[in-house]
């Protein structure tokens, strides 16, 4: 049997159960498995599991269900929720957005650490397996629950409501990486209209995180059909941070003195996107941060590539749960408040001229011309 495994977020990898079931999957088949989620990779990174879980990707997990569907007999998908409601609200969601649920077997291990997982077989020809594994496993076998639509379109489709699920009052709620509100109801429902949020009810809402989101004076619309939504933290405690070998790629110069093995590095600016700190820092020696924790978030994930980072931070920090790691070699600026993102477009515009990505001679003169363009804004720096 060929069998596809999606890993979704860090805590089912912290708890040890995704490289066990992985090990129990394998005497089903050959397995191939494939992380879904951006800090579910830097789990992997810190269990050493890259060799066995696949975090070369940023599909969504119906998107990585589907490219299974393809080449695979049965596709299992395994998931940690906050609570197992969540965790069922989680998959259904999921199997919502899939073309066709029923092409494969497709089988749900939810929580197998827990005194209350669950493994539920989404389709008729999943329920044999299904209960084989949850024999093997000593976990309730479980129905299906109803599919959930969270998304509801109004107005000729001029009006989207996505409902948020799992959401707990006083948690951040991010979408695309950037926290918009807090939430204060469990009841949670994005409004947007023509692309633009006008209201998240349930929650209050953070105006300058919608500023960020439709960035700023350009008034970018979204599609919050296909944002990436989230609520609480993003991992839990329930882990050792690993750092991966430099490789000829990403060896440079840092100022503790590592050995440069390139004569040029290439920057790159992440710029309240952290959740794509992978995809955007792929193949740089050095990131631009811009705002306190989107420099926390990337930080740490760059932390397990080897990569420093300048960070820009005005104190705005929103308090969201993460451990944070910094890569020896990087600074951190702090400007006046209000001015990470004016700093930022600074940056970008003059020692980038406009683009994202750039090349330059070493990582000591990009903290040197960073420092000149923020001259004026700067209160304090801290090197690490």
């Amino acid at each position: 049997m060929e069998i596809g495994i999606v890993v979704h977020g860090p805590d089912i990898v912290d708890s040890g159960m995704a490289g066990r079931i992985i090990e129990i999957l394998k005497d089903f088949g050959r397995t191939d498995a494939i992380m879904a989620g951006t800090i579910g990779k830097t789990a992997i990174l810190d269990a050493r599991m890259e060799d066995v879980v696949d975090i070369s990707s940023s599909l969504k997990p119906s998107e990585c269900i589907e490219k299974y569907f393809l080449t695979k007999d049965a596709v299992f998908l395994l998931n940690r929720g906050k609570t197992i409601d969540n965790g069922r609200a989680f998959a259904s969601i999921v199997v919502s957005n899939l073309k066709d649920r029923n092409i494969k077997p497709l089988i749900q291990i939810e929580s197998p650490s827990s005194p209350d997982g669950e493994v539920v077989p989404w389709n008729t020809s999943s329920v044999i397996l299904a209960d084989e594994i949850s024999k093997l496993l000593g976990m309730h076998l479980s129905d299906a629950p109803d599919v959930v639509r969270p998304i509801r379109i109004e107005n000729q489709g001029h009006r989207i409501i996505r409902k948020v699920f799992g959401v707990h009052p006083g948690e951040k709620i991010l979408i695309n990486g950037i926290i918009v509100g807090k939430a204060i109801s469990e009841d949670i429902n994005i409004i947007t209209e023509e692309g633009f949020i006008t209201n998240i009810a349930g929650a209050q809402v953070k105006e300058h995180g919608l500023e960020k989101l439709h960035n700023y004076e350009k008034r970018d619309p979204i599609d919050i059909t296909k944002c990436w939504v989230k609520s609480g933290p993003l991992r839990s405690n329930n882990f050792t941070v690993r750092q991966t070998v430099a490789t000829a790629e990403n060896r440079h110069f840092t100022d503790n003195g590592n050995v440069q093995t390139a004569t040029t590095i290439r920057a790159v600016m992440i710029d309240h996107e952290a959740e794509r700190s992978f995809e955007l820092a792929d193949g740089a020696q050095v990131a631009i941060t811009i705002g306190d924790d989107t420099t926390e978030i990337a930080g740490d994930i760059l932390f397990r590539l080897n990569i420093p980072v300048i960070g820009i931070t005005d104190g705005d920090l929103d308090g969201f749960s993460h451990r944070k790691h910094i890569y020896p070699g990087s600074l951190v600026f702090r400007v006046r408040a209000g001015y990470d993102d004016v700093v930022g477009r600074m940056i970008r515009s003059e020692i980038f001229e406009g683009h994202n990505t750039g090349v330059f001679i070493s990582i000591s003169e990009i903290k040197d011309r960073v420092r000149e363009v923020a001259d004026k804004h700067i209160k304090f720096r801290r090197n690490y």
